[in-house]
């Protein structure tokens, strides 16, 4: 049985990636996630209007979750800037719980430890208590799991069975002896087949997956299995970038397990949510690129405005998609990407050398590129017929078995606009 089941766990860690992971995820990319995970000092933020979202016709009916989404985007016209507002006082943890318990909706569920959880990560990240960063917080989790700790995934079992079927008959592997191999009993009690039959949420997707691996010795497994699951929580949070985060700046409450386990709860899920979401200087006067930079990556809207740049200083046709280097298994690779070929064929007109271009492409994932020399130049040399904006929505397809019509990162960023702003029209 061992040469059996050796295939089976080929084709399980083929599924368990697959059934809750939407792709690409760029914030998820390692390649990314320490970059990322870089707190740094954040900007005054800024009001806009209030508009009520439209309704989704593929919201869960029961609780008005969306299929949960980690990236995004077809070019949308940049909205038209938006002034910023005087910083209000400084509050303390006491009126911060006051000021978020008006922006929350007025029905849902568990308010109190919802406001107790948001206020904390936002004390413990240093985040300022306004509400335009407690909006900005409220809307993605509102999209993402509609105010629900362990958000549930409707179909789950059918989209992992189908997965498993799909992968089994790629190996011609029957499907009824994978789930014969999975009737073997599990850590908790239940067989494994049992589990994925029951499966309601991605927390409980990911504990059947870390059994398996525990238990690979007794099941005849090869040993050197990671787990593929790289988002959970009610802010669908990216494994990738809790990891790197902690190892930043110090993770405020006790770990009873692991970070990854962090990230399937509520209180952890939120934390690291609104690290990612906030812990950063964004340099957009428009929070709809700060969610499209959750949804893709932190500064992939301003990339892509560089990228647009490019491709008009260059006459080259470039993906806007936010990445300014190819990367391969986590770190920038040596092959061009499409980006360096077209600053290549403009290196003399930019006054400089592949060596420099390269220096300042690999801190796309920071602030700074934003001052860098290569930024600059080449603004100035597209910009001679007329100023370009500083920030575009990412060119990016969502992919997910969740999925089942054509999302993107602009769609995201424009259902969580909306959602921040019907919350800011509480604090009115």
């Amino acid at each position: 049985m061992r040469l059996r089941h050796a295939p089976l766990l080929a084709i399980l860690t083929a599924v368990l990636a697959s059934a809750c992971a939407s792709q690409p995820d760029a914030a998820s990319l390692p390649a990314s996630a320490a970059l990322a995970a870089t707190p740094e000092p954040l900007p005054t933020p800024v009001q806009q209007l209030s508009a009520d979202p439209e309704a989704d016709p593929e919201a869960n009916p029961e609780t008005g979750a969306e299929p949960p989404v980690a990236s995004a985007v077809e070019a949308m016209p940049t909205p038209a800037p938006v002034p910023q507002t005087t910083p209000a006082p400084s509050l303390n943890p006491a009126q911060a719980r006051v000021l978020l318990q008006k922006l929350l909706p007025p029905k849902m569920p568990d308010k109190a430890g919802w406001t107790e959880d948001i206020v904390d990560a936002f004390t413990a990240l240093k985040i300022p208590y306004t509400p335009e960063y407690f909006c900005a917080a409220n809307a993605v989790i509102e999209q993402e799991s509609s105010w629900q700790g362990d958000p549930g995934v409707p179909g789950l079992p059918k989209i992992v069975w189908g997965k498993i079927g799909e992968k089994a008959a790629a190996k011609h592997i029957p499907l009824i002896a994978v789930q014969t191999a999975l009737l073997k009993t599990s850590p908790n009690g239940q067989s494994y087949k049992s589990r994925i039959d029951n499966l309601r949420t991605e927390r409980e997707m990911n504990a059947v997956f870390e059994d398996l691996a525990a238990d690979a010795a007794r099941l005849g497994l090869p040993l050197n299995m990671s787990n593929p699951i790289r988002t959970g929580g009610p802010m669908q949070v990216s494994v990738d970038f809790a990891e790197a985060h902690v190892r930043a700046w110090p993770y405020p409450y006790k770990l009873t397990r692991s970070v990854r386990d962090t990230v399937f709860t509520r209180r952890g899920g939120t934390y690291f949510g609104i690290a990612i979401l906030l812990q950063y200087p964004a340099p957009y006067n428009d929070m709809l690129y700060r969610f499209a930079d959750f949804n893709a990556g932190r500064y992939a809207s301003r990339n892509a405005a560089f990228q647009a740049a490019i491709a008009k200083a260059s006459g080259q046709k470039i993906t806007l998609d936010g990445d300014l280097l190819s990367y391969s298994n986590g770190a920038p690779s040596s092959k061009p990407s499409d980006v360096e070929q077209a600053l290549a064929s403009i290196a003399d007109r930019l006054g400089m050398g592949r060596d420099a271009i390269r220096r300042d492409l690999l801190t796309e994932k920071l602030s700074p590129f934003g001052q860098s020399e290569l930024y600059r130049k080449v603004f100035a040399l597209a910009e001679k017929n007329g100023k370009l904006p500083r920030a575009v929505l990412p060119e990016i397809r969502l992919i997910s078995p969740k999925i089942t019509r054509k999302l993107t990162t602009a769609w995201f960023a424009d259902r969580v606009n909306g959602r921040y702003q019907t919350c800011l029209a509480r604090a009115r």
